[in-house]
């Protein structure tokens, strides 16, 4: 389960992040000294316990949150702030406006951008669509959509603008399990058709390893460092094997050793 090596170019890596918030009682460091990179087409799943500055993370790849030090960077470049080469797909893909069809609400960025001619959005936009699976419903409103058509939409959406890299904070935390699973499946599908970079923040172990292909793992507040790990080969087919729960205990006792709560992470 360790890392492959030669490692492919980075879309996008994250060296020695340090991220701190001011509070009432002084300045509080959320992430301390984390790195981490992902080539073109690997899922980075980030994982570790509440309170461990996961969403953090996510957000200052987003440009959201300014590090206190430490660099971020897409293709080679340094993130300054938010920028059409990340999207944020967010939780219950709630970002879907509801007075929009399908259709508008992937051709929304593009619109915002004018950058494109009426003909090009809409040849971009149907082409997307197409892509997801989504050319039946393509004038629907978000409301007469399945959960994984609302996924599909959202992430068209990102994939209309041409993004470097996906991001996802928790997507199926609130739902029920079966939607959650079914969920699960259908960004697996897209994400191996059509093969984009994506970060995913989650803290559950086994979605972690279904999701990415690769982990990395990250100690109680404040979050540091703990291993990275290959999840690659693990895919849905594994679900309720020995392999499968063997890997997830190996994770579980990584992220909750008495060693780390401590405070003292181990590479392996």
């Amino acid at each position: 389960m360790l890392a492959r090596d030669p490692l492919p170019p980075a879309v996008f890596e994250v060296n020695r992040l340090t991220l701190e918030y001011p509070t009432a009682a002084g300045t509080v460091r959320a992430v301390d000294d984390v790195s981490f990179r992902a080539g073109e087409g690997e899922r980075l799943a980030l994982l570790g316990p509440s309170g461990c500055g996961k969403s953090s993370i996510l957000k200052a790849v987003a440009g959201f949150l300014k590090p206190a030090s430490g660099a971020i960077k897409v293709r080679g470049r340094d993130v300054k702030g938010p920028g059409p080469d990340r999207i944020v797909v967010f939780q219950e893909f709630d970002q879907l406006l509801p007075w929009k069809t399908v259709r508008q609400n992937v051709e929304f960025p593009l619109r915002m951008a004018a950058k494109l001619s009426k003909a090009e959005i809409r040849e971009r936009t149907e082409t997307t669509l197409k892509k997801v699976g989504l050319e039946r419903v393509i004038d629907s409103y978000p409301h007469t959509l399945s959960g994984g058509m609302k996924q599909r939409a959202a992430i068209a959406r990102a994939l209309v603008t041409d993004a470097d890299v996906l991001l996802m904070d928790e997507p199926f935390a609130a739902l029920d399990a079966l939607t959650r699973s079914q969920l699960q499946r259908e960004l697996l599908e897209l994400a191996e058709e059509l093969g984009f970079t994506l970060l995913f923040v989650t803290h559950s172990i086994e979605e972690a390893i279904l999701i990415g292909t690769k982990l990395h793992l990250l100690s109680p507040h404040p979050g540091r460092t703990i291993t990275s790990l290959d999840s690659h080969e693990f895919g849905r087919e594994d679900i309720g094997t020995a392999r499968l729960e063997n890997l997830t205990r190996e994770v579980h006792d990584l992220l909750f050793s008495p060693k780390i709560r401590k405070g003292a992470p181990e590479n392996v």
